[in-house]
């Protein structure tokens, strides 16, 4: 089985729904295809559709499998991913890719991969991998801060409900035992409370992610010893097995289309350091509250800006959300709002965008900090607060000031921060620590260590 013996690995990759998942796992599948490894990436039908294309020189290597999601109900037709759906909805999403047990198990059957590497969502698939002969490894698109934080595969599995959850949570965890400020706010465990505890139809994520852990050979994190030495060092007593950093996968190359030419023009017109870059990511849903204060706060700054406002489901599909009433006449000329996809690291690579404001999910804080741009940060839910704690406590970031409890802030608030780091003098410091920064966000030699050591594991376990 192993490498057909020309040196070759194959390997199966399974991401968890998600752009913010599926997009990472892509990203180390071609880095693992450029070295000549085959790839069998497989997910829906629809979600594959949707993916950026991939270079022809790397179409020989990855082989992309599709597999129907299984009909489920209230999962709405051709539902393929978390940004299809309203945030109560995401449920179903999971039940349904719990379906995907028994065409998985005739993959690994007749494909037969040396390594699958997989997402928490699929927590059960460790022991049937193993029954065919398949070795397995969980790769996390969160850092070990996050993983570090909430713990051992065992607490996550048999914690507790979820209120026992939430508790062990909003307070400093026993096993980490180094000096850290880390912690989620009040309000963004609140916010996640259903993803914790689960129901009589859906397994809780923490379950899932306990259990991938417990049955997996190997964990892979995007990561590196350059950006959380401790964190990293952390999983690997509370996992007792392997941990490899992936590397914190950079963004690569500037494509020129007819979309990013139009939105070039715009920022053309703006001068250096200028413009802020704002964007929530596909799974990250503002309430109306949530926009209003948004919007309010780029209103009342007067920065120029590039709002990135698609897929606004909310919490539920009774949930409408809108901009407040004659926002795009008060700042006409002066922002844009884009209701489509947008090519997002053109966009930052362009001199005019002086910053970011985002919800902490790590490949925009990587697109960011690897082109030396500062970071005004607005978390959500547990892991974007794990993050923006980090990068604060490091210095690395700027978090938007936020009642603890309920999580409401205030247009002026938002103002302040965005002027902050972005134009005064006491601000500085987060735009010289953005540009310290790019070396180890984007920095190719870091990143070519992680995926060769990486390599070398995946090969030297199956001997």
């Amino acid at each position: 089985m192993a490498d057909n013996g020309d040196g070759k690995l194959h390997i199966a990759m399974l991401p968890w729904l998600a752009f913010g998942h599926l997009i990472p796992f892509l990203q180390l599948a071609k880095l693992m295809a450029t070295k000549g490894h085959k790839i069998s990436f497989i997910s829906t039908p629809r979600n594959i559709d949707r993916l950026p294309h991939i270079p022809s020189t790397l179409t020989p290597f990855i082989d992309f499998i599709k597999i129907h999601l299984p009909a489920v109900e209230n999962l709405p037709e051709n539902a393929e991913s978390t940004k299809d759906l309203p945030f109560n909805k995401v449920k179903y999403l999971k039940i349904a890719n719990d379906g995907f047990r028994k065409p998985i198990t005739a993959f690994l059957k007749t494909s037969s991969p040396d390594w699958i590497i997989y997402d928490f969502s699929t927590y059960w698939l460790g022991p049937i991998a193993a029954e065919h002969g398949v070795r397995t490894a969980y790769f996390s698109v969160f850092p070990a801060v996050v993983l570090g934080f909430v713990g051992p595969p065992e607490v996550l599995m048999y914690g507790g409900d979820g209120q026992a959850i939430a508790e062990e949570l909003s307070k400093q965890s026993n096993w980490v035992t180094f000096e850290s400020k880390v912690q989620p706010s009040p309000f963004q465990i609140t916010r996640s409370f259903e993803n914790l505890t689960g129901d009589d139809e859906n397994v809780k994520d923490g379950y899932r992610v306990g259990a991938t852990i417990h049955g997996c050979d190997a964990v892979i994190v995007r990561s590196s010893f350059d950006f959380e030495p401790e964190w990293l060092n952390l999983l690997k007593k509370l996992y007792k097995k392997p941990v490899i950093p992936a590397g914190l996968l950079p963004a690569a190359g500037v494509d020129d289309n007819a979309c990013w030419r139009e939105t070039r023009e715009w920022l053309d017109k703006h001068e250096k350091g200028s413009v802020v870059y704002i964007a929530f990511g596909t799974e990250t849903k503002p309430n109306q509250y949530e926009l209003t204060q948004l919007a309010l706060g780029l209103e009342l700054c007067g920065l120029p800006f590039y709002w990135v406002l698609i897929d606004q489901r909310g919490s539920s599909d009774d949930e409408i959300i809108e901009l407040p009433r004659g926002f795009g006449e008060r700042t006409h000329g002066r922002g844009v709002v884009c209701r489509e996809w947008a090519p997002q690291f053109n966009i930052l690579s362009h001199d005019s965008v002086g910053g970011l404001l985002i919800h902490s999910g790590m490949s925009s804080v990587v697109e960011g900090l690897q082109l030396g741009k500062p970071l005004v940060l607005l978390p959500f839910v547990i892991d974007q607060g794990l993050i923006a704690s980090y990068l604060v406590e490091k210095k690395m970031a700027y978090m938007v000031p936020r009642d603890e409890l309920d999580g409401s802030f205030t247009p002026e608030s938002l103002a302040d921060s965005l002027s902050l780091v972005m134009v005064k003098e006491d601000g500085k410091v987060f735009r010289e620590k953005a540009k310290e920064m790019m070396s180890v966000f984007g920095g190719r030699d870091i990143q070519d260590k992680c995926l060769d050591e990486l390599l070398q594991f995946l090969h030297k376990s199956l001997k």
